[in-house]
């Protein structure tokens, strides 16, 4: 059985006399004949097999299979002129906003921010780096476009799963004082890592406290640097001077995820997002690739 094709310029006058209801007016805008338009779309229903237009007062409307085709043919056309936009790098103008965790904030967003600005110059970029809640509130909020956040549990229609990372318990390189309960240095709840470091050690029977909290990862690193305590992160955009302990329960891995605001991001979004996992799958230590 061969395959039909659809000519997009066809469909494109048929989506413009639906919208415009007038294909008169269609060929207008489209610097064509009425003639040629009539061709077209008679053309079209024999292809398809099945009235798409039908009669109403002075006018023509879709039938119920001329509605099907119209939601059809918008997609398509909207794939074709993005399609188009990103071949040719079209300037595209405005804002992008975007979130990073903490984590990422000092070593991928220099190199997304540089690739990302050659490509567009005349976009504006407006970036945020702070905490996961506080990203997926601004994409809920609809104040950003695109984040990248940890979470396992995320119920986020838009989103993609980049990786699996380790998580680590982090300390002082000075040696971890014997005796006593374990001392965490954590983010305020709601934070997954605390969840999962408070878990694993009521699992393994340990005593610990919260030392010290914070809603800031700097703060927490400066902690942890201090002796107050050990935290619990992925190896991540972990300071040099700390070191990964291994004389403390084991720990599950984490998901990495880009999330979006809408179902169908614009072609920025989409190309910032490319950006943004090229650099997680080039960068980031202990990177498990998602299959």
């Amino acid at each position: 059985m061969s395959r039909l094709h659809l000519d997009l310029e066809v469909l494109r006058s048929f989506v413009t006399g639906v919208e415009l209801g007038s294909f008169a007016l269609a060929a207008q805008q489209l610097h064509l004949s009425t003639s040629a338009i009539s061709a077209q779309l008679k053309r079209l229903q024999a292809q398809i097999g099945t009235p798409l237009l039908e009669k109403t007062g002075r006018g023509l409307t879709p039938t119920a299979q001329g509605e099907a085709l119209l939601s059809y043919a918008r997609r398509l056309l909207e794939l074709n002129d993005e399609a188009i936009q990103a071949v040719r790098g079209a300037p595209l103008q405005g804002a992008i906003r975007v979130g990073l965790a903490e984590d990422f904030g000092a070593s991928l967003l220099p190199g997304i921010l540089s690739r990302f600005a050659q490509a567009h110059p005349q976009l504006r970029i407006d970036a945020r780096v702070c905490r996961t809640a506080t990203l997926m509130e601004a994409l809920a909020r609809d104040t950003l476009d695109l984040a990248l956040v940890w979470g396992d549990d995320h119920d986020w229609p838009y989103s993609q799963h980049l990786c699996r990372l380790p998580l680590h318990w982090i300390g002082s390189a000075d040696p971890a004082p014997a005796g006593g309960p374990v001392c965490l240095a954590t983010l305020e709840a709601p934070c997954l890592m605390r969840q999962r470091a408070c878990d694993a050690l009521d699992h393994a029977g340990l005593e610990w406290r919260e030392s010290f909290s914070s809603s800031s990862l700097a703060a927490i690193w400066a902690a942890v640097a201090a002796g107050l305590g050990v935290t619990v992160r992925t190896a991540a955009g972990m300071p040099d001077h700390l070191r990964i302990r291994h004389d403390l329960p084991t720990l599950p891995a984490i998901n990495l995820l880009l999330c979006w605001n809408q179902a169908r991001p614009g072609t920025a979004v989409q190309q910032l997002a490319a950006i943004i996992e090229n650099a997680v799958h080039t960068s980031v230590p202990g990177m498990a690739r998602s299959a």
